[in-house]
């Protein structure tokens, strides 16, 4: 019995231990959902360069207007396809068929990956500035954070080109030591940063929708806790007046 416990506990944790080997340094992406404009602008970014491979099947349009504080008009025009209807999920992205033949692997579901990889935000905003050419994958690119990823770097042109700075490792082979701009996007290193952060964002509000409002209740619970305390310390005080 011990034995079988033990190997349910390695599968359990078998894929955070192989990010944990595979994945480099993560950045802190700095997101906070208590900033409606990040998550807004992240939400945009979202269904422009993301929502075509990925779907998020688990949350809805209309759950998005009611979090962001979006009109259903303005969901529908900016952020819906067309065939979409505001009650619906968002089941966006390709078919299994075609992300095999496209990319050798169907673009996951992202409803939960800020939950599901190791670092939450910081994984999303290491990954989405980890991009790097690399002449000797099938699209071309690689990235640090998930070496052999099969993702093109859809915001290259935001970004720019980076390329990898090589040092030997204590293994003796090869590794990325840092990357280098080698040809600027549209926007400078502060403004992509900030990209990356809110597409981080909204997919840490995507995989938890209720911390939102969590939060926000967490600090009347704290102050109601603090009001109960007192007057339970005045009733103390009280009880034990006459006990000597």
């Amino acid at each position: 019995m011990t034995k079988l416990r033990l190997f349910a506990l390695l599968l359990a944790f078998a894929p955070a231990l192989g990010l944990a080997a595979s994945a480099g340094p993560l950045e802190s992406s700095g997101t906070d959902l208590s900033d409606r404009a990040s998550l807004q602008r992240g939400a945009g970014l979202y269904m422009n360069y993301c929502a075509g491979c990925h779907a998020l099947s688990l949350h809805r349009y209309s759950r998005i207007a009611d979090d962001l504080g979006l009109s259903p008009e303005l969901v529908e025009q900016n952020l819906m396809p067309a065939s979409a209807k505001i009650g619906e999920n968002i089941n966006t992205g390709i078919s299994a068929g075609d992300g095999n033949a496209w990319f050798g692997k169907a673009p996951p579901d992202l409803s939960l990956i800020s939950r599901a990889k190791l670092g939450g935000p910081d994984y999303v905003y290491s990954y989405m500035k980890g991009f790097y050419i690399d002449e000797s994958r099938p699209l071309g690119w690689n990235n640090t954070v998930f070496p052999g990823a099969s993702m093109p770097h859809v915001l290259w042109e935001m970004q720019g080109i980076q390329r990898p700075v090589y040092e030997q490792g204590a293994d003796g082979q090869p590794h990325v030591a840092r990357l280098e701009l080698v040809q600027p996007g549209r926007l400078d290193a502060k403004a992509y940063d900030q990209v990356a952060r809110d597409i981080s964002a909204f997919l840490q509000y995507v995989a938890e929708p209720a911390a939102l409002k969590r939060e926000s209740v967490g600090v009347w619970v704290v102050l109601f806790l603090a009001f109960f305390t007192f007057i339970a310390y005045l009733l103390k005080v009280e009880y034990w007046r006459d006990v000597h």
